[in-house]
């Protein structure tokens, strides 16, 4: 029997990880917790853009894929397999939030300074928020963690194209949400009866 030591734990991959806790070790999900917290608290924050509802998220996540182990096939990385649950862990309180309240627009004013970057960074994460959660969840998991798009699809639960769409929909709405030209040609405006003065 292979003792649970932390260094036997630090040299088990991903998926012994998971093996090991739906045997019983009780130490072989708090060693997969630490490898990946990080990461899945950043994608979640950004895919939810606040900081409290991310933790819950995280923990919402986490708990569901301590439960589910034992349903955990091996037919993705179990990153992949993490990704999905906090993801949709992320778009479950999102759903839950959005019919009462929107999201709180008090954190981006507290954290603004006279920084240049930070400007730019806070007027991107405002711009995220009003994307629809579908595209916002395909740019954060593509464009800012560089996940593979047929990762992202495995994650998402959805079709690579749909993936790709999501991407170019988000990408077309940040940019005109940020007042940046986009390279695509304006439509011909001989089908226009009225065009509003810039």
């Amino acid at each position: 029997m292979v003792p649970a030591t932390p260094l036997t734990l630090a040299e088990a991959s991903d998926s012994e990880l998971i093996a090991r806790h739906v045997a019983g070790d009780d130490h072989a999900f708090g060693e997969l917790f630490r490898r990946h917290k990080d990461r899945m608290w950043a994608v979640a924050l950004r895919t939810c853009r606040d900081p409290e509802i991310a933790a819950d998220a995280v923990q919402d996540g986490f708990i569901s894929a301590f439960r589910r182990a034992g349903s955990f096939r091996g037919d993705s990385a179990v990153t992949t397999w993490l990704h999905r649950i906090i993801v949709n862990a992320c778009l479950d309180r999102l759903r839950r939030l959005r019919p009462t309240s929107e999201l709180p627009e008090h954190d981006l004013a507290d954290r603004r300074d006279h920084h240049a970057s930070t400007e730019v960074r806070l007027d991107v994460e405002e711009a995220m928020a009003k994307l629809p959660d579908g595209q916002r969840a395909a740019l954060v998991l593509v464009d800012m963690h560089a996940v593979p798009v047929a990762e992202a699809a495995v994650i998402l639960g959805v079709a690579e194209g749909t993936i790709k769409s999501r991407c170019a929909r988000g990408r077309a709405a940040l940019a005109e949400h940020l007042g940046l030209r986009t390279t695509e040609p304006e439509p011909a405006p001989d089908r226009r009866s009225t065009r509003a003065a810039p």
